[in-house]
């Protein structure tokens, strides 16, 4: 996050509009209405901004307080108190409180004095406290609690203790890495580390390279049997169930892309694991277990395209085609190949702009698929359920098409975090 400073002599004090400034330090007397224009400066409300600070080194409460008896009785009392040793350090000793009591159970009293690979090992063993199924209920409760203290320290961080510094730093931390983790978008080893290094440097002092995941030594990739190797071995057994949870919900979003069929089967079988292990009918050593073969059993049906001498689009209607058991019992593998090259070539041909938006070329790309299944007479019990799977497939190929993945190509993410503030509060520090 880059950091601007402004020097201002006069007008600009009232003349000038910027939401995102965040403290104005004031060396020069003012009073009455350019007083309350200046300060007002800071008060604006903007995306990732928690208040307006005025940190005063000349004196000017007294100006302001008189200032103030120009406003009406009701603008007065939406002030409140300006000192920030009433407002907002006590709302930092209250949610710093509540974040305690969340993480009651880890011990996280090294992380002040550590070193930086030792802080690293706390925020990893915070995240896999917050992570285990029995907070899962308390997770979104923890990380508005967070930002909140997060919020809190941006308005009283010169009053702070040492200790107090660090411990909201480990706080920002965890809540950092867990937003991360459970963000739509590519997981990156490296973008992790940056940004938790950066925050850290921002609340404490950072002795050099923060590496969370040292244990770790490739990108994370489902492809990547190193990897998979290394995540079965963390010992962080819930921030590795949510590692591989997000990678395989990433690979089942792309399948639905190209593969409905097998989007559908892998999605089945996540969500069977994760209800079970949330459930406590499995252990996390066999949850991640049985992750880690979905993870082998996508690798494998990424290549069995080859295999078969298809293409992606190909695979998508054979799967289709396929899906019934019973289809195999009644074809060779060789004449299965042969009708679905057939069905993707005449489905190809026939496709026009917007197809899927018009009834009369709905239904001709419906009678293509009808009379290739009775050509080579495909089972008539499994023939309506093949005909929906292919034109919901076929529209899915004509709106989107087929998209490669490269595990480690570099994808666009969200942003960290993003809040809002809804109060307008001034702030003012004595010196």
């Amino acid at each position: 996050m880059c950091a601007r400073i402004a020097i201002v002599v006069d007008m600009w004090l009232t003349g000038f509009d910027v939401p995102s400034l965040a403290t104005m330090y004031v060396y020069k007397p003012m009073a009455g209405h350019n007083l309350m224009q200046a300060i007002a400066r800071v008060n604006r409300v903007y995306a990732g901004k928690a208040g307006g600070l005025v940190v005063d080194y000349i004196g000017i409460a007294k100006a302001l307080k008189e200032a103030m008896h120009d406003y009406t009785k009701q603008d007065q009392s939406n002030f409140g108190n300006q000192n920030i040793k009433d407002t907002a350090l006590l709302e930092f000793q209250k949610h710093l409180e509540i974040c305690r009591d969340f993480m009651h159970g880890f011990d996280y009293s090294g992380f002040h004095k550590g070193t930086d690979a030792q802080r690293a090992a706390i925020i990893k063993g915070g995240v896999n406290f917050m992570l285990a199924p029995a907070k899962d209920e308390q997770l979104t409760e923890f990380q508005k609690q967070t930002l909140l203290l997060k919020n809190a320290v941006s308005l009283c961080r010169s009053l702070l203790k040492e200790e107090q510094r660090f411990e909201a730093g480990f706080f920002e931390a965890v809540r950092s890495l867990i937003n991360k983790m459970k963000s739509t978008g590519k997981v990156s080893k490296h973008e992790i580390n940056a940004r938790i290094g950066e925050l850290l440097k921002q609340s404490v002092k950072s002795e050099g390279v923060i590496n969370l995941f040292s244990d770790v030594k490739a990108e994370f990739s489902l492809f990547d049997a190193a990897f998979l190797e290394e995540i079965s071995k963390m010992k962080e057994k819930n921030i590795a169930i949510e590692l591989l949870k997000k990678l395989l919900a990433e690979r089942v979003s792309l399948y639905k892309r190209t593969n409905l069929v097998q989007a559908e089967k892998f999605s089945d079988m996540l969500n069977m694991s994760l209800s079970n292990y949330l459930k406590g009918l499995i252990t996390n050593e066999e949850v991640i277990k049985e992750l880690l073969d979905m993870a082998k059993q996508i690798a494998s049906a990424e290549n069995a395209a080859d295999e078969l001498g298809l293409n992606k689009e190909e695979k998508a209607f054979y799967d289709a085609l396929t899906k019934p058991r019973a289809v195999k019992d009644v074809y060779t593998n060789d004449e299965l190949v042969a009708i679905t090259k057939e069905l993707t070539e005449a489905l190809r041909k026939n496709r026009t702009i917007d197809w899927q938006k018009k009834e009369s070329a709905r239904a001709g790309m419906r009678r293509i698929v009808k009379r290739l299944l009775k050509k080579y007479k495909y089972p008539p019990e499994e023939e309506q359920n093949a005909l929906d799977t292919v034109i919901k497939q076929c529209e899915q190929w004509v709106d989107v098409e087929p998209v490669e993945y490269h595990p480690f190509q570099e994808q666009p993410t969200p942003k960290l975090y993003s809040f809002d503030f809804d109060s307008e509060s001034l702030m003012a520090a004595e010196p």
